[in-house]
C-alpha cells in the first residue's frame, strides 16, 4: 500500500525515510502542514510490527501536531518523526544519524523527545543538527524535559472539565485512574494528589506504578482494566486508540482527559463518547503543554512565567470547546477539529494571496 493510499493520509506535504546502516536507523517523518510555520513535533521510537504500521503512526500523529501547534497558538505547522526499534537498545550514534536525517531536512521540521526517546537522545540529535529542542537546560535558560509541561496541561485540564461538568472548584476526592505512569503520567498523577485527588493507577511496568503507589498512596489496578474503574475521571497517558468501539460502552468515568496522544481510534468515536454522556477534552488540546515548552525554547525569549501563562490558558481553551460543543449539540473533538483547521486554512489563504 503506498502512502497515498493510507487512510490516514491527509494531503500531507512530506513523508520521508531516512535509513543508515552502520547505526541500524529506519526512521520516518511526516510533515503534515507547515501553513503556521516550520513542522513541529517530537520523534517517537517503538518497535512497530510493520513499516506500513509506523507509516500509520506519523501520519496520525503529525495530523494531530497540526492541530496542537494551531490551537496552541503557535507559530509552527505539524509534523512528526517515528522511529522502528526498541528503544530499550537505542544507542547516541543511532541519534546522531538521526540529526544527519533531520537536517537534510533544512529545518522544514524541528524534532524533539516523544514516547521512547528523552532529553539525552536529543542531545545527541543536537551534535548533527540544529533543528530539535527539548534540550538540557543551560545556564538559567528556559527548557529541558517537556514531561512536566505537558503534566501542567493535563491536570489544568481537568480542572477545566471538573468545572464544566460539575462546578467543581477543586478536586478533593475526585476518583482519577491513570493510564501510564512514566515521564508525563507520573508528574499528572502528583498534581492530582496535591489537589485531593484519589488516584488509581496502572502502568504495563510495574515498578513505574509502585512508584505511584508508594510516594502518592495510589491504588495499583490491572492494565487491562484501568480504562473500565469506577471512577470520575480516566486520564489515558499511554500510548492511542484507546477509545474505540470495544472500549466506550464499557468506560464508567465521566470525564476522558489525558496525555496520550489520538486517544480516539476513528473521529466517529467521538460521537459515541458523547452519546455516552461522557465529556472527552481533545488530547491535542489537553496536552499541548510540552510542545508549548519545547517552541519556546527553540525560538527563544521565553521566560519561565510566560511559557507558564500559556500552559495556563490550556484550561480556558478547553472551556470554550465544551461550551461550543454543548451550545451545537456536537462531539467535543469535531468542534476542536473545526476550530484548528480553521486557522490552518486562513494561514494557507494568506500564503497563496
Amino acid at each position: 500500500m503506498s502512502v497515498f493510499e493510507n487512510r490516514e493520509f491527509n494531503g500531507h506535504e512530506l513523508v520521508t525515510f531516512g535509513n543508515d546502516g552502520p547505526t541500524a536507523l529506519r526512521a520516518i517523518v511526516a510533515v503534515h502542514s507547515t501553513a503556521l510555520g516550520p513542522a513541529a513535533g517530537g520523534c517517537r521510537m517503538w518497535p512497530y510490527a510493520s513499516t506500513d504500521e509506523a507509516i500509520t503512526d506519523a501520519l496520525r500523529l503529525s495530523r494531530g501536531m497540526s492541530f496542537k501547534n494551531a490551537m496552541a497558538n503557535l507559530p509552527f505547522g505539524g509534523g512528526k518523526a517515528v522511529i522502528i526499534g526498541d528503544s530499550r537498545r537505542k544507542t547516541p550514534q543511532l541519534f546522531e544519524a538521526f540529526g544527519r536525517f533531520v537536517d537534510t531536512l533544512g529545518g522544514l521540521y524541528i524534532t524533539a523527545e516523544d514516547v521512547g526517546t528523552t532529553t539525552t537522545d536529543m542531545e545527541s540529535v543536537a551534535k548533527q543538527t540544529s533543528f530539535v529542542t527539548g534540550l538540557h537546560r543551560r545556564g538559567g535558560e528556559f527548557g529541558g524535559d517537556p514531561a512536566p509541561k505537558t503534566a501542567l496541561g493535563v491536570y489544568l485540564g481537568i480542572k477545566a472539565a471538573a468545572k464544566f461538568r460539575w462546578g467543581r472548584t477543586d478536586l478533593a476526592g475526585l476518583r482519577v485512574a491513570v493510564q501510564g505512569v512514566g515521564g508525563v503520567g507520573y508528574h499528572l498523577c502528583r498534581l492530582l494528589a496535591a489537589d485531593g485527588a484519589v488516584l488509581r493507577v496502572a502502568d504495563v511496568r510495574s515498578t513505574a506504578a509502585e512508584r505511584v503507589r508508594d510516594e502518592l498512596s495510589a491504588s495499583i489496578v490491572p492494565v487491562e482494566t484501568v480504562m473500565y474503574e469506577d471512577v470520575d475521571v480516566f486520564a489515558p497517558c499511554a500510548l492511542g486508540a484507546v477509545l474505540n468501539e470495544h472500549t466506550i460502552g464499557k468506560i464508567q468515568a465521566r470525564i476522558v482527559a489525558g496525555a496520550a496522544n489520538n486517544q480516539l481510534a476513528k473521529d466517529a468515536d467521538g460521537v459515541s463518547l458523547q452519546a455516552a454522556s461522557i465529556l472527552y477534552a481533545p488530547d491535542y488540546v489537553i496536552n499541548a503543554g510540552g510542545i508549548i515548552s519545547v517552541t519556546r525554547e527553540y525560538l527563544g525569549g521565553s521566560s519561565e512565567a510566560q511559557v507558564s501563562a500559556e500552559i495556563h490558558a490550556i484550561g480556558e481553551r478547553l472551556t470554550e470547546i465544551f461550551d461550543k460543543a454543548r451550545r451545537e449539540n456536537k462531539p467535543t473533538n469535531v468542534v476542536a477539529d473545526r476550530l484548528a483547521q480553521e486557522r490552518i486554512e486562513t494561514a494557507q489563504n494568506r500564503l497563496v494571496a
